[in-house]
């Protein structure tokens, strides 16, 4: 029968009531975090889950502020499908906008590539392109409506002193160019941010694999499609979901160069909702105009993850 000594009995003792004292630092450390977290998850409940509850139960009524409300059924959800011509212009106007995520990540990729290339002033040069990211987007807004005018307008000016055109473009004012030139004014403010997230994966990727490349006789476009995009993927599905995101929430920027027109050229699901809730008090409309941009987005999110989610992180040069 095995014995202990007094030293080990003594050392046994001690070590006894520390597996108790483990367990309650865990639980003061779990209770912690879950303090932390009620100020967020408050305003997340507060003004993120109970506005969209409330537009849901809103899209099945007949509602105004001052007249009880009925229950509507999907009458909403009908008059927008079949009938509402305004609703179907912002649909297929945000399906272009989108277009504003993957041009500014092909434009971002291109100049993230270049800044971190042996060049002089790399520095200098990721300064100024992500400098228009923190600029307010209102603000971006008017400086290129400014750059859009007709009769002071930087490009306009451009244009004809190269001899291009003879009559400046009414940029803004066209049914064929307004939401191009609102979309360039989107990817001009997102780019600079976009590049710094590709610059970083850019970085993060190991240089002993391009040389190992290399030396399998791998060219350069070789070991972009090879390496680099592989192991950008998870950049790329970043920059795409953040431009997703942009793209249904730009607002401020299409209401201070277009206000959505002229006629319903600009007119995005998110300005259409503004329109029908504020000006026009439809809320129980612009509730189920809600309700279907949250799950448009919903399913435009998931395919984006499917396409983009992939096998990140895998390699091969052959």
């Amino acid at each position: 029968m095995a014995t202990t000594t007094p030293e080990e009995a003594i050392a046994g003792a001690l070590r006894r009531p520390r597996k108790p004292l483990i367990a309650k630092r865990r639980h003061r450390q779990v209770v912690l975090t879950y303090l932390f977290l009620i100020p967020a998850a408050t305003v997340f409940i507060l003004y993120r889950l109970i506005p969209l509850g409330w537009n849901f139960v809103l899209s099945f009524q007949f509602w105004s502020p001052t007249a009880p409300a009925e229950f509507a059924g999907l009458y909403h959800y009908e008059e927008m499908f079949l009938f509402d011509d305004v609703f179907r212009d912002a649909l297929k106007n945000t399906l272009i906008y989108m277009l504003t995520a993957p041009i500014g990540i092909i434009m971002a990729l291109g100049l993230a590539m270049l800044v971190n290339s042996q060049i002089r002033s790399r520095g200098l040069y990721r300064t100024l392109i992500f400098l228009s990211y923190p600029l307010m987007t209102v603000g971006v807004g008017i400086i290129w409506r400014w750059l859009y005018d007709e009769k002071v307008g930087l490009f306009n000016f451009i244009l004809r002193s190269l001899g291009l055109i003879d009559e400046p473009i009414a940029f803004l004012e066209s049914f064929s160019t307004a939401l191009a030139s609102v979309m360039a004014a989107a990817i001009w403010q997102i780019l600079g941010f976009f590049m710094i997230i590709l610059l970083t994966g850019l970085q993060n990727i190991p240089e002993h694999l391009y040389e190992a490349a290399s030396i399998d006789g791998a060219n350069r476009w070789r070991q972009f499609y090879r390496i680099t995009l592989p192991l950008l993927r998870p950049s790329i599905f970043l920059c795409l979901i953040i431009g997703i995101i942009a793209s249904f929430t730009s607002f401020d920027l299409i209401f201070v160069m277009t206000n959505g027109g002229p006629g319903h050229a600009t007119e995005l699901l998110i300005t259409y909702i503004y329109r029908s809730a504020f000006q026009l008090s439809q809320f129980d409309y612009a509730g189920a105009l809600t309700v279907v941009m949250f799950v448009f987005f919903i399913t435009i999110a998931i395919l984006a993850n499917f396409v983009a989610g992939g096998d990140a992180g895998k390699v091969d040069i052959n």
